[in-house]
């Protein structure tokens, strides 16, 4: 689950070496049964439903730059503490745990958290700059087992009126 910084829709598919801006909320996978691979989205999508209304419309401000990955081989730039943005955080953690998710860097989650937008060819944010928080999107990295692309399969927005859209 990311919130995007750049306009995406959803359905939108794209490679996932070319991921729009965004700030990772939590990386996670989920069990599908087989015979209904939606229930999971689904139940998801329906738990994350409140804690991601209530986030919406945060104003978020982007902090230092620091590199991140093996040998600081990954150059992003922070994203200053916002209680909104911790406490959706912790929020899908618990709806994540409590489907049976696996959480992919557990030392990354919760008090670990470090919110942070990657820099992607040329296009990163600057110290000071405003984000609103207006798009939440729940993606799959392997839609029908193909690890080459993501897609998005659920997203809130925040509309032009300010108010979450209805859920």
């Amino acid at each position: 689950m990311v919130v995007f910084t750049e306009e995406v829709a959803e359905g939108l598919v794209f490679p996932r070496d070319d991921w729009p801006l965004h700030i990772t909320l939590l990386r996670f996978d989920l069990e599908s049964p087989p015979e209904a691979p939606s229930d999971v989205v689904h139940h998801l999508a329906e738990r994350a439903a409140a804690p991601v209304k209530g986030a919406l419309g945060a104003e978020l401000t982007v902090g230092a730059d620091e590199r991140f990955g093996r040998q600081g081989s990954i150059p992003v730039s922070l994203v200053e503490h916002h209680p909104l943005l911790q406490g959706l955080h912790e929020e899908l953690f618990d709806a994540v745990a409590e489907l049976g998710g696996n959480v992919a860097t557990p030392h990354h989650t919760l008090a670990g958290y470090r919110p942070h937008i990657s820099h992607h060819n040329g296009r990163r944010p600057h110290e000071g700059d405003a984000v609103l928080l207006d798009r939440v999107a729940l993606v799959d990295m392997a839609p029908g087992g193909n690890h080459t692309i993501r897609r998005v399969l659920k997203l809130w927005r925040l509309p032009s009126e300010g108010r979450p859209e209805e859920l």
